[in-house]
C-alpha cells in the first residue's frame, strides 16, 4: 500500500491506515477517496490536482520533512 503527502502541510495519508476519523476506511487507495475529502491538517481538498504526491520507496515517513 502506498503513502501520499500533502505538499501544502506535509501530512501523510497512509493507504494501509486510511483516515477513519474522516470516513476513510483502512485499506482505501488514494484514488478511491472521494474528491470532497479534505486533508485533516490543512483542509486542502483532494479535488485540487497536484496537492498530494505519492511517496516513492520506503525511506520517507511522517516524521521527516519534505523538500519541495
Amino acid at each position: 500500500m502506498a503513502k501520499w503527502y500533502c505538499i501544502y502541510c506535509g501530512w501523510v495519508y497512509d493507504e494501509e491506515k486510511g483516515d477513519p476519523k474522516h470516513g476513510i476506511e483502512p485499506g482505501t487507495k488514494y484514488e478511491d477517496i472521494p474528491d470532497k475529502w479534505l486533508c485533516p491538517l490543512c483542509l486542502i481538498p483532494k479535488s485540487k490536482p497536484g496537492l498530494f504526491k505519492k511517496i516513492e520507496g520506503e525511506s520517507r515517513d511522517e516524521t521527516k520533512e519534505f523538500s519541495l
